[in-house]
């Protein structure tokens, strides 16, 4: 009995072995391939080849090919048996989907956070305001994205849910391209900080009304921005129902490992 449980043991331990490279590849490689996709680094409509991209990573043709399936699940990536994968164009309604559920989820943070946000928490979040300033007075968009989000995962931190951030993350990654799309827009980085800096001053006062308005009025932005983008740039959106076509760029932009 001793002996077929060390034996299974063994074999335990073997299949861990032999499967944890792999995983970590296919996480490596999807968490790579996703952030260049949300930051607009692979734009709407690049094409993805799983050899270039194997090649580049230094990875097997297998974690590629099973992080651009999840791609496909999430709709960042769209697959054509016999003509390719390319990234996926911006979806309106996923754009509004994951708008409602992070209003809901971080509407409802803020509420305990005006309950429980310390001095501590307030002097984190003028902190961050201060670098967000320094970011758009570099006309640094990339530098001045992390800042935002790190303020809002901050504000959800104060609230105590400190791993909710995590959740609204995975669902929004159509919105945080539009969101990318929106910051050249003129003055809308000005406009981004004075709205965060109103949720803060709400929230150090203890006004949960006024807190809630402010943050529920800056999410919104985005309504007004996406259709300023969809406008001017059309050919990065697909509408309700319609299959997206992929076009046949000259070549593959390629990702930096």
């Amino acid at each position: 009995m001793r002996d077929e449980q060390r034996r299974s043991d063994k074999a335990t331990r073997r299949t861990a072995e032999a499967v944890t490279p792999k995983e970590s590849n296919r996480v490596r490689v999807h968490a790579l391939l996703r952030s260049r996709i949300t930051s607009l680094e692979l734009p709407p409509g690049a094409p993805l080849s799983e050899n270039e991209l194997a090649a580049e990573l230094d990875v097997s043709r297998t974690p590629v090919r099973e992080a651009l399936i999840l791609l496909g699940e999430e709709s960042l990536v769209d697959i054509f048996p016999k003509l390719g994968t390319f990234v996926s164009r911006i979806s309106v309604d996923a754009v509004l989907e994951a708008q409602f559920m992070r209003e809901a989820l971080e509407l409802a943070a803020l509420r305990e956070a005006v309950k429980r946000a310390d001095d501590e928490d307030i002097a984190a979040l003028r902190a961050n305001l201060d670098a967000q300033r320094a970011a758009f007075e570099a006309a640094d968009d990339d530098l001045f994205f992390e800042q935002d989000e790190a303020f809002h995962r901050r504000l959800m931190e104060a609230s105590g849910h400190r791993t909710l951030w995590r959740t609204v993350t995975t669902a929004k990654a159509h919105l945080d391209r539009a969101r990318r799309l929106s910051l050249p827009l003129p003055r809308r980085i000005e406009h981004l900080i004075d709205e965060h800096r109103a949720v803060v001053d709400a929230l150090e006062l203890r006004d949960a009304a006024r807190a809630e308005q402010a943050l529920r009025g800056h999410l919104q932005g985005v309504f007004d921005d996406i259709g300023t983008i969809q406008a001017e740039r059309p050919e990065l959106f697909v509408e309700t129902g319609e299959l997206p076509p992929p076009s046949r760029p000259r070549a593959h932009p390629g990702l930096r490992a």
